[in-house]
């Protein structure tokens, strides 16, 4: 089976990448790779893409930090994003925030898209981590202030939100490769002081995640 890790840097997968060098009967039998993105949703479409196209992989997983938009999900918090959409894709005009969707630019329904977001449809896999399925969304930039992020909240309630996870849903989707998008919750949204940040623990935590779920995968053989 060939399964594909990604994230943006290469220090989110750091625990990944030891746990592997030690294991040898996951690479005898199983071609894990784990692939640095880089930050943002155009690297992270055209390396997710390239991959996909020259390597074909049976399974890919997105794994990464993230922002918390709710106290119910606070830092070292591990989530699977069930749904996830380009929040900043669009214009304030009138003091009200509108998409591409809201401006007649794209179809809200047009596959892969469905009712402007980009859901992932493998329920078992996503299941196959004791964790809470959360809805995200990605931007360019990161949020900062609460206009921004009280916009965001009352359009599309997410949870979380990333740089990368939309581009990687709809590029699996699109590629129809089955995969799933981890998320550990480094700090809450507009929160700038990184002193509070719980960065090494969510990263540990991501990353306990993602052996969990490689281990389960290359134990059944199976997707």
């Amino acid at each position: 089976m060939k399964i594909v890790v990604a994230a943006a840097t290469g220090f989110e997968l750091e625990p990944l990448r030891e746990y592997l060098t030690e294991r040898i009967y996951l690479k005898n039998h199983h071609k894990i790779t784990c692939l640095v993105t880089g930050v943002g949703l155009v690297n992270t479409a055209w390396a997710i893409t390239k991959h996909i196209i020259t390597e074909k992989p049976d399974l890919a997983i997105q794994a990464g930090i993230a922002g918390s938009f709710s106290p119910l999900f606070p830092p070292s918090t591990v989530v699977v994003v069930k749904e996830d959409l380009v929040a900043d894709l669009g214009v304030m005009e009138n003091e009200e925030w509108k998409d591409i969707y809201d401006l007649s630019l794209a179809d809200p329904h047009l596959p892969p898209v469905n009712n402007k977001k980009f859901v992932n449809p493998h329920f078992s896999l996503m299941e196959k981590l004791p964790l809470r399925q959360v809805k995200a969304v990605s931007v360019n930039e990161i949020t900062t202030s609460a206009d921004r992020t009280h916009i965001y909240i009352q359009k599309y309630c997410p949870v979380v939100e990333s740089m990368e996870g939309a581009a990687f849903h709809k590029v699996c989707l699109e590629e129809q490769v089955p995969f799933v998008q981890i998320r550990a919750i480094s700090n809450f949204i507009g929160e700038r002081d990184k002193s509070t940040w719980k960065m090494a623990e969510s990263i540990a935590r991501l990353n306990e995640n993602i052996i969990l779920m490689i281990n389960k995968i290359a134990e059944l053989h199976q997707i």
